[in-house]
């Protein structure tokens, strides 16, 4: 389907909420009860690598029980794409587990960057995750099991076993983007366990969330899992609404006794009023009530639709050589239309309005192909890891502004009283002279090769380079205009570990990103820029982890990252432009994850950060000016004690300083503390129950910003109740 057929569809499509959830719920409390049988875990555990082939069809294996997980996960196969024990990694990652996502009931992006150091999130015009990461704001540095997924849309949760954010730019395995990092879901897949769970939950503001995860070996060589979301929820602001549903079945067959081919598939479809918060007045947020509603919830629907299919092909070679094909395809359907707010007056009693909608198509088509080579040389061992990568995105674009008809044809904002901030005049879309029609192909061709060495028992190194040919062919249906560009890119990584201990690694590492002129979204190119250099970001960091025992993990990290290649207009001649450095952040970040006592789980963490601009950009982006949505200082620790058997207790502290909300540093977002808290309960082997509640003090707070009219109040006190069954 292609965007300029999506533009028109500007109408929600909830339905009988009321009658979808209650018959929704009664059909999944009666397959539950009639089971007979409840679970006593939360969650299967959270992945980790093994020597082993990943799928056990030959026996069925029993995951450890939820007295014996932890927040702590020594592995990963993301940052260097081999097994690697985080320790060996040269390079800041936090780890968030499946125990850790239940346990505080998370179910978006948001909610996992609360335990990240070094990382935020910024409001997304009320329609897409917009993580910031270490003083970069991104929309599209998403990856599902290593794979781009780059759409501008709410992920979900229901799928993922945990989710690796890693911090600083690391092309050389991911390619182009991730200025700051980048945020990885691993996905739960079939691997040949019983599994049978269901969750239901209730909350605050007719909340009602189901899913399901099922899986079982269906003969000794294959095995199947399907996992499911269903939600209806309204909000603590007025008139905004959301429901989101999706299933994910996913195969494993064993074909030989060293490969194994998996396979799945996923329909997700989330929508919801695009909710763009509140405006400013006098550099804060203005005085009003956290459920006001700025704008027209009526004419601020937003929709996505994701479909996705991907096959892992995995073979194991007799000389421990290993290969691995992975294919992904998406099709992205996106639309959002938005009625918001802008500027209050200097009287501080109207406050501006205007409109657009946005509707994006998009396909994409990954293909990855991996190998990896362990050998030794004299004393020296070596893991080389050798890769291709293919890929194929085409883009649809269009966006429309609104015209108030009923005032003039040719008004696009309007004024209303502050303190009563909503519209219903009618509205039309259409094309202004600069509004995007636009339709791009991309495509990747890169080859990238990676040497893990062991030097001494004590010393070992990692380096590494990809060489990324990038082009775009982009056509302007608006201007009629056709472009074209390439970018060779070639990304170093390196990095150096010691080890005094076993459990103990100091490192110091070098990487290096770039974004092409075509941005992010793939819908930036124009005449002006497409001969310019791309965007280079740059990293220097130096760290140390400390595994302190299995169960804990204590980690810290120094960096600098420096953004240059930024293009600015020249003041001599506005019809051209040059490149300039743009911007440095640099900081510290400690993290804790683990297990204090058997009964004691704990996750938090600490980031310190400084970004500045490094270059006047315009009369109000000024050298010296702090990076929109960095706060100096951001502090979080939760805490799960289990009081025996039954009975468990959670409590989160989250406190983040003040921020300003843009670069022209003239609005800023109070600092606060927020406490949140969770009650855990087992009835018996087979039913567990929890409690959560948000904000348990009911503080008043403002969460997050797009620019500085756009600012989303916290939310007030809000209660979960979820139940999970095993059967």
């Amino acid at each position: 389907m292609k965007a300029a057929a999506l533009a028109p569809t500007v109408q929600p499509r909830f339905g009988s909420r009321a009658a979808s959830r209650n018959a929704l719920a009664a059909l999944l409390v009666t397959h539950a009860l009639a089971a007979g049988a409840f679970a006593q875990t939360a969650t299967t555990p959270s992945y980790l690598p093994s020597k082993e082939p990943d799928v056990q069809l030959e026996k069925f294996t029993v995951h450890g029980q939820r007295d014996n997980q932890s927040y702590a996960t020594p592995r990963s196969v993301t940052a260097t794409k081999t097994d690697t024990t985080l320790l060996d990694v040269p390079q800041a990652i936090t780890v968030i587990t499946r125990e850790l996502i239940d346990d505080q009931a998370m179910q978006s992006i948001g909610d996992i960057t609360r335990y990240v150091p070094g990382a935020g999130i910024a409001q997304g015009e009320g329609n897409r995750d917009t993580p910031v990461l270490r003083g970069n704001a991104t929309t599209a540095d998403f990856f599902v099991d290593g794979v781009r997924d780059d759409v501008q849309y709410f992920r979900d949760l229901y799928t993922v076993d945990r989710v690796e954010v890693l911090k600083g730019p690391n092309a050389m395995i991911f390619g182009r983007g991730g200025s700051g990092g980048l945020i990885n879901r691993v996905t739960k897949h079939a691997h040949g366990t019983a599994t049978r769970e269901l969750s239901l939950t209730v909350g605050s503001w007719d909340q009602f969330r189901a899913t399901l995860d099922l899986g079982a070996a269906v003969t000794t060589s294959l095995a199947y899992r399907v996992t499911a979301l269903f939600e209806d929820a309204a909000s603590y602001r007025d008139d905004v609404t959301l429901r989101r549903y999706g299933v994910n079945p996913t195969l494993a067959w064993r074909l030989a006794p060293r490969t194994t081919l998996r396979a799945g598939i996923e329909h997700f479809h989330d929508e919801r009023r695009a909710d763009r918060g509140v405006s400013s007045f006098q550099g804060r947020p203005v005085p009003t009530a956290a459920t006001t509603f700025f704008g027209d919830p009526a004419q601020s629907p937003t929709h996505a639709t994701v479909n996705t299919a991907y096959t892992i092909l995995d073979h194991s070679f007799a000389n421990r050589l290993t290969l691995r094909n992975h294919t992904r395809f998406g099709r992205y359907e996106k639309f959002y239309q938005n009625v918001f707010p802008g500027p209050v007056n200097a009287a501080g009693t109207t406050v501006a309005l205007s409109a657009y909608n946005n509707a994006t198509d998009r396909d994409n088509l990954f293909n990855q192909t991996d190998l990896v080579v362990p050998f030794t040389t004299g004393t020296v061992r070596h893991q080389i890891l050798t890769g291709l990568e293919l890929a194929r995105q085409t883009t649809d674009n269009l966006r429309l502004t609104g015209y108030f008809t009923s005032i003039s044809p040719t008004t696009t904002s309007i004024n209303v009283p502050l303190a009563a901030p909503r519209t219903t005049l009618p509205l039309t879309f259409r094309p202004n002279a600069t509004d995007a029609d636009n339709h791009g192909v991309a495509h990747t061709v890169a080859v990238y090769a990676q040497d893990q060495l062991t030097l001494l028992p004590s010393l070992l190194a990692i380096a590494g380079v990809r060489f990324e040919n990038f082009s775009v062919d982009f056509r302007n249906h608006r201007t009629a205009a056709t472009l074209a560009t390439a970018d060779h890119l070639v990304s170093p990584r390196a990095g150096l570990i010691y080890k005094p201990a076993d459990h103990v690694s100091v490192y110091t590492s070098y990487s290096t990103s770039f974004v092409p002129r075509a941005g992010e979204q793939l819908s930036s190119l124009s005449l002006t820029n497409r001969s310019l250099a791309p965007e280079k970001f740059t990293n220097y960091e130096l760290g140390a982890k400390w595994d302190f025992h299995h169960d804990l993990a204590v980690t810290a990290a120094v960096y600098r990252l420096d953004r240059r290649n930024v293009a600015i207009t020249d003041p001599a001649d506005p019809t051209k432009s040059f490149l300039v450095d743009g911007q440095r952040a640099q900081g510290v970040e400690l993290g804790l994850t683990g297990r204090l006592t058997s009964n004691w789980s704990v996750v938090g963490g600490y980031a310190y950060q400084d970004g500045t601009l490094r270059t006047t950009e315009s009369a109000t982006v000024v050298a010296g000016a702090r990076l929109a949505q960095l706060p100096r200082h951001t502090f979080s620790l939760w805490h799960r004690y289990d009081l025996n058997t039954q009975w468990g207790l959670g409590l989160g502290t989250i406190y983040r300083d003040e921020l300003f909300t843009s670069t022209d540093n003239t609005v800023r977002l109070p600092s606060f503390v927020r406490f949140d808290a969770a009650l855990f309960y087992r009835f018996s082997a087979r039913l567990r129950a929890q409690l959560n509640i948000e904000n348990l003090f009911d503080r008043a707070y403002y969460a997050t910003a797009h620019s500085n009219t756009n600012l989303t109040p916290g939310s007030p006190r809000a209660i979960r109740l979820g139940v999970t069954t095993r059967f």
